[in-house]
């Protein structure tokens, strides 16, 4: 009589995870730009653990607690690549304006007069408020004080790469670059370690900061690991003032000054030749597109599909809202989208895909963090969004890059997920106070308004 073999292993109990975010189309923005249908996300920690269809990861996986997202977008955080989170309380004061007079005239004698400890700590604190409610998960900035923008986005939970600014001349927080240097110094060694803030050095751009300074930056961030972040080639103004100075263009500049590598975040990059272009890619320097704040400044169209022809490694920012005025990522995706089309006269450029890539694992390149951000994938940190794909302007949906790009508005934001932790359910914020922020933007407003020019 022939005997039926049994099998003696049990089948693999459950995984137990924290948190399984299920139901909707999850968008991973991986190397293979997979999508699911029907998909889930598994977290544990602060850290993906699964990716794939909902039936697979509820067999496979024990959550502690479920998110149901039937008829939503699951996708990963955006990334603000640049910005200067402290300005929303100058958002507004003064528009209209070119570049360096808007700096030279406006900008720098309203900081002088108010930026403040105080000053940062509200004017972050709106800023993440704002990104939160925008679906950003991850900024990186450059201000004063960054030490309040570090505690702002701890506090709100989320991931910021805070560069500490620098100049030559004096500034609200420093007398003289010796004295920028020695607090950036401190900034860097208080937060090294942290699991969502990566100090980082900020000076301010080539026009503003000498080649002396920079090599000085450039020893400090290699002895913390820090990154270091810049403005680069913004506007026509800056070339002729560093041509003026230097005999040459600002890519050059910092070439000569041995600034241009892979340690490097470079922002707007307006004004490029093919030769910098591949100068950038062969350094694998970092660049972040601000499309809305150059075309606000009428700085010119950063040259964004020869960039990415050539490799260079590129992401999306909104600059500083007194530039833009927002933070919001979405808005900035669609103007990216169409800003290229009627520029190059092509409708083809830059599609919906290779924007929202941009935005997220784009970012995550710019900012050297790809290995850790920027798509839904196991090992990499647990930081998500989920959008409602309900609303009238989302219906019907036929492409969900499409849809996010082209149709998605920022309130369609519902959950914003940072290292495995809630920090917005169905759009309410859970870890600031959105009334005392309102209350103090008010009062900062009440003190700028009374000391503007007539």
């Amino acid at each position: 009589m022939r005997k039926t073999r049994k099998t003696s292993a049990k089948a693999a109990a459950p995984e137990a995870v924290d948190l399984l975010v299920r139901g909707g189309t999850v968008l991973s923005l991986d190397a293979e730009n997979s999508i699911y249908g029907d998909g889930a996300v598994a977290l544990r920690g602060d850290r993906i653990v699964a990716v794939g269809p909902r039936r697979e990861l509820e067999r496979r996986c024990r959550a502690r607690r479920v998110l149901d997202c039937a008829g939503r977008l699951i996708l990963p955080g955006l990334v603000n690549a640049h910005t200067h989170a402290p300005m929303t309380l100058f958002r507004g004061v003064s528009d209209d304006q070119e570049l360096l007079t808007w700096l030279q005239k406006y900008m720098f004698p309203l900081e002088a007069r108010f930026v403040s400890p105080e000053f940062v700590r509200w004017g972050a604190r709106l800023a993440c408020w704002e990104m939160i409610a925008s679906g950003t998960t991850t900024f990186a900035d450059g201000y004063f004080f960054e030490e309040e923008v570090a505690k702002a986005a701890d506090e709100a939970g989320l991931r910021a790469v805070p560069g500490q600014g620098i100049f030559d001349v004096p500034t609200p927080d420093a007398r003289n670059a010796a004295e920028g240097l020695a607090r950036a110094e401190r900034f860097l060694a208080d937060w090294q370690g942290h699991p969502r803030v990566t100090p980082a050095l900020c000076p301010h751009s080539c026009y503003t900061v000498a080649p002396e300074t920079f090599g000085k930056i450039r020893q400090l961030a290699a002895r913390y690991g820090a990154l270091v972040m810049t403005h680069l080639a913004e506007s026509q103004g800056e070339l002729a003032m560093v041509r003026e100075r230097y005999g040459t263009t600002p890519v050059r500049h910092l070439a000569a000054c041995g600034a241009l590598d892979a340690n490097l975040t470079v922002a707007h990059c307006v004004w490029l030749d093919d030769e910098e272009i591949g100068l950038l890619a062969a350094r694998g320097v970092g660049v972040v597109h601000c499309a809305e704040s150059n075309m606000k400044l009428a700085s010119g169209v950063a040259p964004v599909p020869r960039m990415l022809e050539a490799g260079v490694a590129l992401g999306l920012g909104t600059d500083g809202p007194a530039s833009n005025n927002d933070l919001d990522m979405f808005g900035e995706m669609a103007t990216v989208a169409k800003l290229h089309k009627v520029h190059t006269l092509d409708p083809t450029a830059l599609p919906a895909e290779t924007v929202l890539r941009l935005a997220t694992r784009g970012g995550a390149a710019a900012l050297h963090m790809e290995s850790e951000i920027g798509s839904l994938e196991p090992g990499k940190k647990a930081d998500l969004i989920v959008v409602s794909a309900e609303g009238p302007n989302a219906l019907p949906a036929y492409n969900p890059a499409s849809q996010l790009v082209y149709a998605t508005r920022a309130e369609a934001v519902e959950t914003v997920v940072v290292d495995g932790r809630i920090l917005m359910e169905r759009r309410w914020l859970r870890t600031l106070d959105t009334e005392a922020i309102r209350r103090h933007a008010a009062r900062f407003a009440r003190r700028i308004t009374a000391a503007l020019p007539d």
